[in-house]
């Protein structure tokens, strides 16, 4: 991580611009929790037309300039520019430097590899929709998709060597009807039109025999498969494990929405590598195929994330709780609290929020009273959402 220890001094004023980057304002942390903490600050910087923070922090009897963990971007060559720009403009002796050794990164994206908000925002499709979650070497996914060009694949994988390896092979073999995405299957689902999938594969997902909770399957999950497949779409998992195919078996014979096959040791067309050597080994393979048979209501991801009324924020000070607020689906955190220099009712307030297992942290920033989030507002899962409502009740009571 690039930063750069330097001279103390009094900080920059601010507005102020250097070598092309934009000093917005600076914010000083406040210590409500009463902990004796030492005080950081928070720089708001625009550079290429991109927002984001810098942390000043002490370091021994000077200070330390690097990026802010939560607004962090890439290239890494813009943070280096923004740091050096700060320490030029403060006209400061540098003590130590790594900046001079990072070399300008280009942001180089497989045409087929995309982020969350490409689904929130942009993802548009006339054709069926099959997903699978957890592809590992993507041989049954590329698999499906030469054997089906009409269809729209989506891979979901969290081991990213193996979606490099998909990566790949779809250039390869010239395969164009696949998108590949690095994100929580349990989260997922919530950006799908309704009755859109016909087929989600779960093959050989980790048993989790010790932390069941971590399964893929729950029943959170299978209501969001209901809701986006289509009638006569399926739900199929496929595993060695006994105890994870009595698991399902059991969950979803407690949901009475959909038709459910069992089948055992049944060949595919493909198999992974792991199959054939448990197949050698005697293991059993249990297929369970949901199907669904009803059509649901289409969703509505237009969320309003904005604060209504006006904050004053010395009076929410006392307000905020030290400890997170946990509930069933969500949790919301206040962790840190800043007040901008030279500015009246004015802040910053870092929160973790959401999905237990899938948080996100932002910052609310406040400006003469008016809150907004800083860097764009969170994705609007219903977990995000049930935190945002909380978050108002605890900012507005």
């Amino acid at each position: 991580m690039p930063h750069i220890v330097f001279e103390k001094k009094d900080l920059i004023s601010t507005p102020s611009s250097k070598d092309g980057v934009d000093f917005q304002f600076i914010a000083q942390s406040y210590d409500f929790t009463k902990s004796n903490r030492k005080i950081e600050y928070r720089v708001a910087t625009k550079y290429n037309n991109k927002e984001f923070l810098l942390t000043i922090k002490p370091k021994d009897e000077n200070l330390m300039i690097k990026s802010d963990k939560v607004t962090r971007l890439s290239p890494v060559s813009l943070i280096k520019d923004s740091l050096n720009a700060y320490v030029k403009e403060n006209s400061s002796r540098i003590i130590f430097s790594n900046t001079n050794s990072f070399k300008a990164e280009k942001e180089q994206k497989h045409k087929y590899l995309k982020d969350i908000n490409y689904f929130v925002d942009e993802f548009e499709t006339n054709k069926e929709i099959q997903i699978e979650i957890g592809f590992g070497s993507g041989r049954h996914l590329l698999h499906q998709a030469k054997s089906n060009p009409n269809i729209q694949f989506i891979g979901l994988e969290i081991h990213y060597p193996s979606i490099e390896q998909l990566l790949k092979q779809l250039e390869i073999q010239n395969i164009t009807n696949v998108l590949v995405i690095n994100y929580d299957a349990r989260l997922f689902m919530e950006f799908i039109e309704s009755n859109k999938v016909g087929k989600i594969f779960v093959h050989f997902p980790v048993p989790w025999d010790k932390k069941p909770h971590r399964r893929i399957y729950s029943n959170e999950f299978v209501n969001e498969a209901f809701r986006v497949l289509k009638v006569g779409g399926t739900l199929e998992l496929r595993t060695d494990s006994r105890n994870y195919f009595d698991f399902c078996l059991e969950l979803l014979t407690n949901l009475p929405k959909g038709k459910i096959n069992i089948d055992i040791n049944k060949d595919l067309e493909v198999s992974s590598k792991y199959e054939d050597r448990w197949k050698k080994q005697g293991k059993n393979i249990y297929d369970l195929t949901l199907t669904s048979l009803n059509e649901d209501k289409a969703i509505d991801l237009s969320f309003d994330f904005s604060f209504e009324n006006s904050i004053n924020l010395k009076d929410i000070i006392s307000k905020i709780p030290e400890k997170a607020i946990i509930v069933n689906n969500y949790f919301v955190h206040i962790e840190e609290l800043y007040t901008i220099l030279g500015k009246e009712n004015s802040g910053l307030i870092k929160v973790t929020m959401g999905n237990f297992d899938r948080p996100i942290t932002k910052y609310i920033l406040i400006q003469e009273g008016k809150a907004s989030y800083y860097q764009g507002n969170p994705l609007p899962t219903s977990s995000n959402i049930d935190a945002h409502k909380n978050l108002k009740e605890i900012l507005f009571k």
